[in-house]
This record gives structure tokens, C-alpha cells and sequence, in this order.
């Protein structure tokens, strides 16, 4: 076998093993579940968030487990602060809070950021006493974000769907009630959350 012939077997060997590379890579893509989704009906619209359980097992867990028990019906968006994120799964709209089952472990370095439109927990000084509220990013808020020094907030998913109603309850009028800030003066209620497909 000449030179060329030799050159011209080993390219054909790289592009059948490419070939094998790229049909084993989409085989593999094909057997993976879909990201599970989940939808909030609100009296502004509906929300469509895509989840990261292999970034956030525990997250997203709870979040599906409060998902099919219902707890987020009848709860509003009680925190709106325009140019920075919009966070519900508290309150509902007496301002009553509503006590989630559990509390969550800090997943927040998991390599996902506090980006425009992620979806991240909500908690308190303490790492792990995340429980059932979240909110949506509506802005690149890189200070939420865990650092050598410190854990940060949660995200766990991605609104994949209705922007336009998250930019409306950014936008909507808010005021001081109850002794909370940022309350939307007109309420905002998840009327419904459902996983989909």
C-alpha cells in the first residue's frame, strides 16, 4: 500500500469513527429524559420553567414534591422589584405565610448562575433554610451567586416560557403592606402549578 493509499484508509477510519462517535452520542441523547417542566397559571399569565435536576437533585425534588401537593396554589408574587427579580411561593394573598414541609441543602455550586430569567430559591442568612419560595431572575445577578468564600442562592431551573408575563408583573405597581416592601398592589396569584410535559 503507497502513501496516499495509506492516507486515504486513515481518514476514512477517522470519519467512520466520527460517525460511530457522533450516532453513540445521539443514541445516548435520545435515551436521556426530557428536563421536567412545570407551568404557573397566574392571574397574569402562565410561566413555563425548565428544571436542572442533575445540577440541583435536591432542589428540584422539593420543588416537584410542592408542585403535586399543591402548596403554591392560591400563593402570590409577594417580592417585585423591577430590574431585579420577581419571587412568589410564601405568602398568599392575605399575606399569611404558608410553612413549607421542609427546608432544602444549598446546591448553589452547582456551576449555574443567577442569570436573566433562571430560576433560583429563595432563603434566609442560613445556607440550607431554603423551602419553598423562589424567584425568577430579571436581570444578571451575579452577587446571588456562590463564591470561594461563601454559598449563594440556589438555581435550579430556567423560565423557558412567558417572558412577556414575567416583564408584567416586573412592571406592575408596588407598595409597603403588612410590613413587607416590593407587594404588588394589585395581587398576583399562582391560581395553578403543574408539571408538564
Amino acid at each position: 500500500m503507497n502513501r496516499r493509499d495509506l492516507v486515504r484508509a486513515a481518514g476514512g477510519a477517522l470519519v467512520l469513527a466520527m460517525g460511530w462517535a457522533h450516532a453513540a452520542a445521539k443514541a445516548e441523547e435520545a435515551n436521556q429524559e426530557p428536563a421536567p417542566r412545570v407551568t404557573l397559571s397566574t392571574t397574569a399569565g402562565e410561566l413555563t420553567i425548565e428544571l436542572y435536576p442533575d445540577k440541583a437533585p435536591a432542589t428540584v425534588a422539593n420543588f416537584l414534591d410542592l408542585v403535586e401537593s399543591g402548596f403554591y396554589e392560591g400563593l402570590v408574587f409577594h417580592r417585585v422589584i423591577a430590574g431585579f427579580m420577581i419571587q412568589t411561593g410564601g405568602y398568599d394573598g392575605a399575606l399569611e405565610y404558608r410553612t413549607p414541609p421542609r427546608q432544602v441543602v444549598n446546591e448553589s455550586s452547582n456551576g449555574l448562575a443567577n442569570r436573566r430569567w433562571s430560576v433560583a430559591m429563595a432563603r434566609h442568612a442560613d445556607p440550607d433554610s431554603a423551602g419553598s419560595q423562589f424567584y425568577i431572575n430579571l436581570f444578571d445577578n451575579q452577587h446571588l451567586d456562590a463564591t470561594a468564600e461563601a454559598p449563594g442562592y440556589t438555581v435550579f431551573g430556567q423560565l423557558v416560557a412567558g417572558f412577556d408575563v414575567a416583564e408584567d408583573i416586573e412592571l406592575t405597581d408596588t407598595g409597603t403592606r403588612g410590613g413587607m416592601a416590593d407587594v404588588p398592589v394589585t395581587h398576583i396569584v399562582v391560581q395553578n402549578a403543574r408539571r408538564v410535559e
